[in-house]
């Protein structure tokens, strides 16, 4: 790996290879997306179980995981600059642990929305330090490309997750579903600290002080092209959470009431979402960040044009494989742009890694929390509302994007500090 060793770098006999690396920060990666997927055919359950009245009620599983997700962001990547990668994500890992225990063990629904904002606190550290620690290894068009094939591996949850939860609900309860998180973290936490060297390059190792932090917040804040493009993530982040948060009442309990088939529609938008970002991490060489995410970009907002356009041509129920073709192909462009976009904000702050991505990561989240809550506490029996999202949100990604490009698009160079 010595072509993308910059600073201080670990022997080649411990140091993973290429692919080991990729797979690594693509487990990661996963965390997030198993403990949000693996738990959605459990929704019918715990809501008999639990007593929840209002189908609608059954997305705060989903939010809540996401609000601790953003807020935790915040920290573990500061933190990281400080003590380092491999510290920080132990933390987070047990973190992680205390919320899976809490959930496995629970029978109030209360408490186990607690317990879902501490799994995502707790979560939080794999997906920032994922992207801080591709950061210490990549630059540029090859850290996009790395970005891709980690969230080609990385989509592969979802694909997989729900099957597996509905497997799991077979033999057993939705609390078992909690067992295979805590088995999942166990396997990345032993896996991790026995093949990834610490990657913080020396010279970027920041000395504790509130006056730092805040210095790194500021130069991330006003950074043009790092606040821009993350805005346009966070918006298209918030149509994705839309769709997760709503999928149940969609593909199962209110519109097309596909009952035991639901994994499987939920699985071919996420295998076409893992494709998309594998032909991105071979044409980002080729074509360039920009031309392709921004291509993109244009194209999420059309699809969602041509969404809102059925939905409202069908009364918010347009027949099935038109709805799952066009939501897999937004989830493509999706693909085609979110890692390009998360490279592009995070090239110029190189010296900053950790803080940058955790500013990144919070704010990004945050956005598509509280945007992914909105429009999917809007669908009731239509998926009409879920189309208006997908255009509307793309439309301001796409100003934002012009934003942090100064009203250009396709052009344009990074200038690193």
């Amino acid at each position: 790996m010595s072509k993308q060793d910059r600073g201080a770098a670990p022997s080649a006999a411990s140091a993973p290879s290429f692919y080991e690396f990729v797979a690594l920060v693509a487990l990661m990666m996963g965390t997030t997306a198993f403990s949000i997927d693996n738990l959605l055919p459990a929704f019918e359950p715990i809501r008999q179980d639990l007593g929840v009245t209002r189908p609608g009620d059954l997305q705060l599983i989903v939010t809540a995981f996401m609000l601790g997700f953003a807020l935790m962001q915040l920290v573990f990547g500061t933190i990281s600059d400080v003590i380092g990668r491999k510290p920080a994500l132990m933390m987070g890992l047990i973190i992680y642990c205390v919320g899976t225990v809490l959930a496995l063990v629970t029978d109030n629904y209360t408490v186990l929305l607690i317990a879902r904002v501490i799994q995502g606190m707790g979560a939080a550290a794999s997906r920032v330090l994922s992207v801080a620690i591709v950061r210490d290894r990549f630059k540029g068009r090859d850290m996009a490309r790395v970005m891709s094939l980690c969230m080609m591996v990385f989509l592969v949850v979802p694909v997989v997750a729900p099957a597996i939860g509905s497997g799991i609900l077979m033999i057993g309860t939705w609390h078992h579903i909690f067992v295979a998180m805590l088995a999942l973290t166990v396997v990345l936490a032993v896996w991790f600290g026995a093949r990834m060297p610490e990657t913080l390059h020396p010279e970027y190792r920041q000395r504790f002080s509130l006056g730092n932090i805040a210095r790194g917040m500021r130069l991330t804040v006003t950074t043009r092209r790092a606040i821009g493009y993350s805005t346009s993530m966070g918006l298209m982040m918030g149509a994705l959470m839309a769709f997760v948060g709503s999928s149940e009442q969609i593909f199962d309990s209110e519109v097309y009431h596909l009952g035991v088939w639901f994994p499987i529609a939920f699985s071919v938008v996420a295998a076409v979402m893992s494709v998309a970002s594998f032909i991105n991490s071979k044409l980002v060489g080729r074509f360039g960040m920009r031309h392709l995410s921004h291509a993109a970009i244009i194209g999420f907002f059309l699809t969602g044009v041509v969404q809102t356009g059925f939905g409202l041509a069908y009364d918010g129920r347009p027949p099935l494989l038109v709805f799952c073709a066009l939501v897999a192909l937004n989830q493509a462009l999706f693909a085609l742009t979110v890692p390009n976009f998360n490279s592009m904000a995070m090239e110029p702050l190189g010296a900053i890694a950790g803080t940058a991505s955790s500013f990144i990561g919070f704010y990004t989240t945050l956005l598509g929390a509280v945007f992914g809550m909105i429009v999917g506490q809007a669908v009731s029996g239509s998926v009409l509302p879920l189309s208006v999202g997908y255009m509307v949100l793309g439309g301001l990604a796409i100003l934002s994007t012009l934003w942090a490009e100064k009203w250009r698009l396709f052009g344009g160079q990074i200038t690193p500090h």
